[in-house]
């Protein structure tokens, strides 16, 4: 039997909020926070339009939750993201507990794996979910950056 709720129909989900950051000229991320079958927190990168450097789509995304649940632990939550969380919201999502991290795309570059942060060691992770897709869409952001 399929799920109609299972990781790929959430990554969508978060690929969607990815897509709305590329036309605004963001960096195509996009984040979902789900508890049970539920979307509680969507979100995309909006670096360029707040002038701000944390506002990655998964710190957007945790403090919607969070300001959803009203507490600052995300038990019992599922963050999809579009692409794999940086150093900086690794700690976020360390700090606020999440239970499980479901990620498309790889960063080889600037990655949480890379760069050697952990996250909460209760944390599940999963990462490949989408991947293609995830990783066409920020192909096609930098590309157009560079013309």
């Amino acid at each position: 039997m399929i799920l109609p709720f299972d990781d790929t129909y959430f990554m969508k989900k978060a690929l969607q909020e990815a897509e709305t950051a590329f036309e605004k000229n963001e960096i195509p991320v996009g984040a979902i926070i789900v508890i049970g079958d539920r979307i509680i927190a969507r979100a995309h990168n909006l670096t360029e339009q707040l002038n701000d450097v944390t506002a990655h789509a998964e710190m957007q995304a945790i403090t919607a939750a969070a300001n959803f649940l009203g507490g600052k632990y995300l038990h019992d939550c599922t963050l999809y993201v579009t692409l794999e969380p940086c150093q900086m919201c690794a700690g976020a999502l360390y700090w606020s507990q999440v239970s499980k991290v479901v990620y498309a795309a790889k960063d080889p570059k600037r990655g949480y794996k890379t760069m050697g942060t952990k996250l909460h060691p209760k944390t599940e992770v999963l990462g490949g979910i989408l991947e293609n897709e995830a990783s066409i869409l920020l192909n096609k952001f930098f590309e157009k950056l560079r013309k």
